[in-house]
């Protein structure tokens, strides 16, 4: 874990295969360690899983994976979108946005963005200074 503060988790993962299980076994032990386990940090893995593959599959270099635990009556709350919150960052150096695909049902690939945007509350991509982010958001029971 690169950072960790209270309601928010982060790391850095060099762009080899190997790291999208790390980063799925970090996710899961930050979202256990907050008391967030069960369905919703099953989709949270999963997401973060098909991310960080995507950026593997056109990104060369490091793959950041970064949460926010979103609690309206915390710091880290975001006020707009009432209920509790996970808050899920994939970035790579890459600038482009992903493209979502309609992929067919002989198809090896092309479902990862269909999955989040059919499992998360809100989602989207950003530019940053040195590539790309791509969110989304889970809503937290409770």
């Amino acid at each position: 874990m690169t950072d960790t503060e209270g309601d928010c988790a982060e790391w850095r993962f060099p762009a080899v295969p190997g790291s999208v299980r790390s980063a799925r076994h970090a996710v899961r032990d930050a979202l256990h360690s907050w008391g967030l386990d069960g369905a919703t940090g099953d989709v949270a893995v999963l997401l973060v899983s098909e991310l960080v593959t995507n950026s593997l599959c056109y990104a060369s270099g490091p793959i950041g994976v970064r949460l926010v635990w979103q609690d309206p009556g915390g710091a880290g709350a975001d006020k707009g979108q009432g209920g509790q919150g996970l808050l899920v960052e994939v970035s790579d150096p890459l600038p482009d946005p992903p493209t979502e695909r309609t992929a067919g049902p002989e198809d090896e690939g092309g479902r990862g963005l269909q999955l989040v945007a059919c499992s998360a509350r809100r989602w989207g991509t950003r530019r940053g200074k040195s590539g790309k982010t791509v969110w989304f958001e889970l809503a937290l029971p409770g």
